[in-house]
């Protein structure tokens, strides 16, 4: 396979000219209307699905009147399937005949692949080394040219760019393509027609291109409704872009939400949305994974990073403004790889307080060790592991240091086991996560542990 990878050594002037994208102009971006969004609705009508917005099991917890848009419900696992099938059918007889390529990590490149394969339009997807194996393979599956290449999306895009170039493909921006904003807005429309008297829609945020569009939508129809959108503080591309006046290169990290892990807001949906945002809010990497774990847990809906970060500003109490009032929150995608799934169900328990791991220094003599293990199960916890390590005792000879990782109801009951083990030992050490408010009518305090 010819390789298209730009290195280090290539010359800057070339890596600007393989950057541009034809319809994503900084000098004179495309503003997306409200008559695009309505056209895009029409055309795409018969080829996606019109997800449920229910009202959640959530909303008393929350105190809000809390209602699920559940994108991950569409044929590809996210709403990318709207843009993706409208920019198709928007292509000319040429264009579709000589086919597409895309840059994604994953849920453009599936949507794209299957509406390609749908349409008999030939699709090439250009995968960074980091995307998802079980991604790839879907993307295979459905008759797409895949390519692995480049070890982020920056290198990923400037060599689909480079291929659309040399060998006459239309590159489709998977988040600032016009026809892709278009697309995406068609949610609002349906959200707008499913729920009545809404306050406000929260909208999960990486390049910019689905926040531009449900803006478009919602403030044409109803400009009272507020639009908030919702970053992970590891990827916090749009605020930086708020910061500065216009879209920035962000750097960004390894984070539970990497379908929005976009480093540059996309030039057409900053100009699209940009005086139109009413709130952006950035959440930590932990109120995402508890959100990840209440949402299967409550809503029996399996949710990726990215689509739960809405419910994570709820949680962290990053919109109390809206309690007692009516709010929608769109669950983007629901593409999580299995094992990060895991990952992730463990670190939501260990941020809510119910997973603790804590060292504990007990005597070395014959039952110790199991002093230790019944006093922690006379409340009721659930130990799931035990390490002891005699040799880096720093206290004495006839003493033995217990790592323990053990299962809780709930925070109280964390609590209790906290008091409990001071009680009885004089050296106890919590694992310590960031502090984090508890967002429950029934605690109020701080997770620090």
């Amino acid at each position: 396979m010819e390789n298209y990878l730009l290195t280090d050594a290539t010359n800057s002037e070339i890596m600007d000219e393989f950057d541009v994208d034809p319809l994503c102009n900084p000098e004179h971006p495309s503003m997306v209307t409200f008559e695009d969004i309505t056209s895009a609705a029409y055309k795409i009508r018969t080829g996606i699905i019109q997800t449920q917005c229910l009202k959640s099991h959530l909303s008393g917890m929350t105190g809000m009147d809390l209602y699920l848009k559940k994108e991950f419900l569409q044929t590809t696992g996210s709403f990318k399937d709207r843009g993706a099938r409208y920019a198709l059918l928007m292509l000319s007889k040429e264009q579709q005949q000589n086919g597409v390529i895309a840059a994604s990590l994953g849920n453009h490149a599936q949507a794209i692949s299957y509406h390609g394969n749908l349409l008999n339009i030939p699709v090439t997807v250009v995968m960074p080394l980091i995307a998802p194996i079980m991604k790839i393979q879907k993307c295979r599956e459905m008759k797409a040219n895949v390519i692995i290449q480049g070890k982020d999306m920056v290198e990923a895009k400037r060599v689909a760019i480079k291929m659309a170039q040399e060998k006459g493909l239309t590159y489709v921006n998977g988040y600032d393509h016009p026809h892709i904003i278009a697309g995406q807005g068609t949610i609002a429309l349906e959200i707008l027609e499913q729920v009545d008297n809404i306050d406000a829609i929260v909208v999960p945020t990486g390049g910019g291109g689905l926040l531009a569009g449900v803006i478009v939508a919602v403030k044409a129809l109803n400009p009272n409704i507020k639009i908030i959108g919702v970053e992970s503080e590891r990827c916090a591309s749009f605020t930086k872009a708020q910061e500065s006046g216009k879209p920035t290169q962000t750097n960004i990290e390894g984070t539970l939400a990497d379908g929005l892990a976009v480093p540059k807001v996309g030039y057409n949906a900053w100009a699209t949305a940009k005086n139109h945002v009413d709130k952006m809010v950035v959440v930590q990497e932990e109120w995402i994974a508890v959100a990840i774990l209440r949402l299967i847990e409550l809503e029996k809906s399996v949710v990726e990073g990215a689509g739960a970060c809405g419910l994570a500003a709820i949680l962290a109490g990053q919109l109390d403004e809206f309690r007692g009032k009516r709010v929608v929150l769109i669950l983007s995608g629901g593409n999580i790889d299995t094992t990060i799934l895991g990952r992730c169900l463990e670190r939501g328990l260990a941020a809510d307080g119910r997973l603790v791991k804590f060292k504990a220094t007990v005597s070395d003599r014959p039952g110790g060790i199991s002093e230790l293990c019944k006093l922690i199960g006379s409340i009721g916890v659930s130990i799931k592991d035990v390490i002891h390590e005699r040799a880096w005792v720093t206290s004495d000879v006839f003493s033995v240091e217990v790592k323990v990782v053990c299962e809780t109801r709930d925070y109280a009951h964390s609590l209790e086991l906290r008091e409990l083990l001071f009680a009885n030992y004089k050296r106890v050490k919590f694992e310590s996560l960031r502090s984090m408010k508890i967002n429950n009518p029934d605690i109020t305090s701080t997770i620090s542990y």
